[in-house]
């Protein structure tokens, strides 16, 4: 079942929002605004019953707060030319005109409405500021509102957007913990209507992955099992020659061994990526890891010695490791079969088992070509190879050792030492 349109849920949400929004502004706008005027016209029934009777009492004795001069009218008379009222005693020049106009009286801008008869003139004025205060005050009432919309806006769409996008989260997850032998494809429940085209199409990209690499791994299964035993039969023969001993016919032997125990060599780790690949479990047991290295590293001694290198051994703290003993024998045997074959003859191998802040940490350390740059990214590929061409190497022994940790939990890095001496690689054992 898929989730709803996420430009559905978005639109709809921004709709109610700027709905809600529209009308609490129109609301407490309208309230401000009756508030205001309600307020100036009170004012301005008094300004007018006043002056309409003067001399009459003030029956409603506002406080002095609302008595500001400036909200007073200023009424003026005349009848016959002559002054026949002024209130405030601003200007008592006869008006030129009737109707509305703006004046300037004692200095300040005024609003007046003049009216006449033919022998009564009367003008009522009103000071400007005060009616430009109005006009604020409404103004801010107004807007004081919308001034919420943008933090609310961003509220309630981050809101609405976090939830849609969050039905995204599992399928994220999902996506970031698939491994090269994951199976099936991922789920489109709760996906957003955008969303699950992009996510049907990754479900057929996998599913055609998947198809190479099923294909990819019956293919490097197939041709090992067929190697082996064509290069069996040539080791048998190779064996069953005669011919006197020394001369070119030896040499040739010998070039022909090895050529036949590296072949061997090829099909043997590609037959073990190769069920390492089939995604069989791991039978996982109690593995004395200080015991295994000493293993391994006594069955590198003859090459070391070979090459004249000084291989060592150091078991700092005991561990116990639950993993496969097969598999981890072969990850450190790789390990240091890689630091042998890259370190010149002279040069000091070195494989400790340490204690580095509570947890057990294996380094393989050794004082040869080192690493060149740019290929950390590729180090762990199968048939890359960074030492120099001659070098003999298959290009599989670190990916073998790579499986090897990605099965049983372990930590695996390469790098080039700090005081560019060589290499480091370092094996973390999970907690």
């Amino acid at each position: 079942m898929r989730a709803a349109s996420l430009r559905r849920t978005t639109l709809g949400w921004m709709t109610a929002l700027l709905a809600g929004i529209g009308l609490a502004a129109m609301v407490a706008a309208y309230a401000l605004a009756r508030i205001e005027a309600a307020d100036f016209l009170d004012g301005q029934l008094r300004q007018v019953a006043l002056n309409a009777g003067p001399g009459l009492p003030d029956a409603d004795a506002p406080p002095a707060a609302d008595q500001d001069p400036e909200d007073q009218l200023a009424v003026t008379i005349w009848k016959d030319g002559q002054v026949l009222r002024d209130d405030r005693g601003v200007d008592v020049r006869h008006p030129g005109r009737t109707g509305y106009a703006n004046v300037v009286m004692g200095g300040e801008l005024w609003r007046t409405y003049t009216t006449a008869n033919g022998t009564t003139t009367v003008r009522v004025a009103q000071r400007d500021v005060v009616r430009a205060e109005f006009a604020r005050n409404a103004a801010l009432g107004a807007v004081a509102p919308l001034l919420l919309l943008v933090p609310l806006s961003w509220i309630v769409v981050g809101w609405a957007m976090n939830r849609a996008l969050g039905r995204l989260d599992g399928l994220v997850h999902d996506l970031a913990g698939r491994g090269a032998a994951a199976q099936g494809p991922l789920p489109t429940r709760g996906v957003p209507t955008e969303v699950a085209p992009l996510v049907e199409a990754m479900n057929g990209l996998i599913l055609r992955l998947q198809a190479a690499l099923a294909a990819q791994k019956r293919f490097v299964a197939d041709a090992a099992h067929e190697l082996r035993t064509p290069l069996a039969a040539m080791q048998i023969q190779l064996d069953s020659l005669g011919g006197p001993a020394g001369g070119g016919g030896d040499a040739r032997r010998m070039a022909l061994a090895d050529g036949l125990r590296r072949a061997n060599r090829l099909v043997d780790q590609l037959l073990r990526l190769a069920r390492l690949d089939d995604g069989a479990e791991a039978r996982p047991a109690s593995v004395d890891l200080g015991q295994l290295l000493l293993d391994c590293v006594a069955d590198h001694v003859v090459l070391a010695e070979r090459k004249d290198i000084n291989l060592g051994v150091h078991i700092e703290t005991p561990a116990t490791l639950h993993a496969s003993e097969d598999e981890v024998r072969v990850l450190f045997a790789n390990l240091v079969d890689n630091a042998l074959r890259y370190t010149p003859s002279g040069g000091q191998v070195d494989v400790r088992l340490l204690n580095r802040n509570g947890a057990c940490v294996v380094t393989v350390r050794d004082t040869g070509c080192g690493l060149p740059p740019g290929s950390e990214g590729r180090l762990f590929d199968r048939f890359f190879r960074a030492a120099p061409p001659e070098v003999e190497g298959t290009g599989l022994g670190l990916a073998i050792a790579r499986r090897i940790a990605e099965r049983n939990d372990l930590g695996l890095t390469v790098e080039n030492r700090r005081d560019g001496q060589g290499t480091l690689a370092t094996v973390r054992l999970p907690a």
